[in-house]
């Protein structure tokens, strides 16, 4: 990933008469911009309706079709097959390198897949050790800014979380790697490549240090969820160290759970979501998964494998992905470097893949920045929401969404949201010098 080279000084080189009279002009162009009336939306990372059409084949795969039969000669409109259809699973096997039959496919939600894991731990424990419920306070490490919606899960359970330094090579494994001394500590969150929101694909030396950790806890699980292991944006793609074989030169394939969909590929209300991981995992996985459910929706992953074919298939899909985004993300890019650049208040990310871009403003903004946004009709993620129970102690992380709106739209809001980034940045130096 790239970053944005900043000089902070700039605006706070500014005398006071500079300054309010750069208030002036962001205030008067912010009032302007809520005369307006806009509703625009970037909260959160959804595919617009372009994106979606691009998988309608999908719903007519199964279009007068009078065999519904797998390769296995099961009838996918009847109960059975708890780990999913083998062919949906050698989709999944080939773009996370883990073999089919290490995977268990779940229905459109993999967050619904890592609730069930978490819960696991929670109530009946991980690898045959004491439910996490029964050992006091257990704590969990969450590389900050991340996914809010990984934080919100094991807050639910009640879970103490740590905070963990993001770098540009991924986590902070310094840390990790002290903090997992701690028994008490039963897991990390990861979103490997291209991550949630930084845009950071972790190092190869980061997933090596991932796979070595020998922790305290032996219920530890890493929570790796690639969740954008396809969705590149350049024609030089990251490339993502396969966990399952570091961990299984190292014998520690145990500790790691995998997580994916299709959710961004074909339709996040209708997909197919896996989790993959050791063999031993996957017949403990077992035991709770033929207990709720006698199987997901296996017409649901017919229809994919026939419309799909192959992880070719995916990657060919996956293009079409990219020319609706790559301009989306363009247009985020360039109002960032046209409006803020200069004035040394701000730095983001340039990322080449995954579904954000990473704004951090002058420390003690974002809220400010959030709110001025939503008062001129333009809906961001809330300021905090990257961190463990939305708590920013820097108050300066936001998340960019471009894939909703579409391209005029977007436009109009990132010239709301810098502004608003300008008129925050003023106000704060001018009440620092009242």
């Amino acid at each position: 990933m790239k970053g944005v080279t900043v000089n902070a000084k700039k605006l706070v080189a500014m005398n006071l008469t500079e300054l309010k009279e750069l208030k002036q002009e962001a205030r008067e162009k912010y009032e302007a911009f809520r005369a307006r009336g806009l509703n625009l939306n970037m909260a959160r990372g959804k595919p617009c309706v372009e994106q979606l059409d691009l998988a309608l084949g999908v719903l007519e795969a199964l279009h007068a079709r009078s065999e519904f039969a797998n390769s296995n000669g099961d009838d996918c409109r009847n109960y059975g097959v708890w780990n999913g259809l083998p062919e949906m699973r050698a989709i999944f096997g080939e773009l996370l390198g883990v073999p089919a039959d290490n995977i268990i496919l779940g229905n459109n939600s993999s967050l619904q897949l890592m609730f069930d894991a978490i819960s696991q731990g929670y109530t009946h424990g991980c690898g045959g050790h004491e439910p996490w419920c029964k050992q006091g306070d257990v704590k969990f490490l969450c590389p900050s800014p991340g996914y809010d919606r990984h934080f919100a899960v094991t807050e639910y359970f009640g879970i103490t979380m740590i905070p963990v330094p993001m770098l540009k090579t991924g986590p902070d494994m310094d840390i990790i790697e002290r903090l997992v001394q701690d028994g008490s500590v039963k897991g990390c969150w990861c979103v490997p490549k291209y991550s949630n929101p930084t845009g950071v694909t972790y190092s190869d030396e980061t997933v090596r240090r991932f796979a070595r950790l020998r922790p305290a806890a032996k219920d530890f699980r890493i929570m790796w969820d690639n969740a954008y292991c396809v969705h590149d944006l350049t024609d030089e793609p990251e490339e993502l160290l396969n966990i399952y074989e570091e961990c299984l030169k190292e014998g520690t394939e145990d500790q790691v759970l995998i997580f994916a969909s299709t959710s961004k590929i074909s339709f996040p209300g209708a997909g197919v979501a896996a989790l993959a991981s050791s063999a031993k995992n996957v017949a403990s996985l077992k035991t709770r998964t033929t207990v709720q459910t006698i199987g997901s929706d296996k017409l649901n992953q017919l229809r994919h494998v026939l419309f799909l074919h192959d992880a070719d298939g995916v990657r060919s899909l996956m293009k079409g992905h990219r020319k609706i985004l790559e301009p989306k993300f363009n247009i985020v890019l360039e109002a960032l470097e046209q409006e803020l650049a200069d004035l040394g208040i701000a730095r983001w990310s340039h990322p080449n893949g995954g579904y954000f871009v990473n704004l951090d403003v002058m420390g003690g903004c974002a809220k400010r920045v959030v709110a001025l946004c939503k008062e001129a009709g333009v809906v961001l993620t809330d300021a905090g929401a990257t961190y463990p129970y939305g708590v920013d102690p820097n108050d300066s992380n936001i998340r960019i969404a471009p894939s909703f709106p579409p391209e005029e739209e977007l436009a109009q809001a990132m010239e709301v949201l810098c502004t608003a980034v300008k008129l925050a940045a003023t106000e704060k130096l001018l009440s620092e010098r009242a």
